[in-house]
């Protein structure tokens, strides 16, 4: 019942804010689309499929950061300092978070929360359906633009970490519902203004971009796909 209810806490804040900040930022949503076209052929919003509450697929809005079909060239999915697939327009917007406002209409259609897991790439931790229940966990809520996980480290947090973080979530939502999200909110503000961990870190310095990222997605898909602990 307590969880019932704080899910529907939840989404009516989910809107209530989604839907100020569509309308306060109207004009973001003109000039960025503007300098997004001027700075480099392709559309302004970048699309891409992603996974959330029980491994539900949607397609996740952003404002296109990079050059057009990135995803299929040098670290995939990846993204390393210094990525040369990084527009120069795209590399303010990801220093400021700017890139990530399109998620508000995400919200509004209900693919995700404020607070809450990251939703990743389809395919970044293998088949959804024989992750184990370490990784599986953190998909028992709805993804979001932020989350615990990303107010203790961004992109610098290995997998491991981000899982450990989400499923800690998962635990704190059941225990004291829509006030932890607050807390997250709140904490997530000072962070995007640091502009911090913004790129993930190689494993290996001396491997080619491609190489560290591949290396990545298979020790990745290996630990999702462990032998659940008795």
């Amino acid at each position: 019942m307590f969880r019932k209810a704080n899910d529907i806490i939840k989404r009516s804040f989910d809107l209530t804010v989604a839907g100020s900040f569509s309308a306060l930022l109207i004009p973001a949503f003109v000039i960025i689309p503007l300098a997004i076209k001027y700075d480099s052929r392709g559309p302004a919003i970048f699309k891409q499929k992603r996974l959330t509450k029980n491994g539900r697929v949607f397609n996740m809005y952003k404002f296109r950061s990079m050059v057009v079909g990135a995803e299929k060239q040098g670290a995939g999915i990846f993204n390393f300092s210094g990525d040369p697939r990084v527009t120069k327009v795209g590399h303010f917007l990801r220093e400021t978070s700017l890139d990530e406002l399109p998620q508000l209409f995400n919200i509004i259609k209900g693919d995700l929360s404020i607070v809450g897991p990251r939703p990743p790439v389809t395919y970044s931790l293998g088949d959804y359906n024989t992750l184990n229940k370490k990784y599986k966990k953190r998909f028992s809520v709805k993804g979001g633009i932020t989350g615990l996980a990303q107010i203790k480290g961004r992109n610098e947090n290995s997998w491991e970490e981000k899982v450990y973080y989400d499923n800690l979530y998962v635990d704190l939502y059941n225990k004291y519902g829509v006030l932890i999200d607050l807390k997250i909110l709140l904490e997530t503000i000072p962070k995007v203004f640091r502009k911090n961990n913004i790129y993930e870190e190689k494993i290996d310095s001396n491997l080619s971009d491609a190489e560290a990222a591949q290396k990545a997605h298979e020790e990745t898909v290996r630990l999702a796909h462990l032998p659940d602990a008795e």
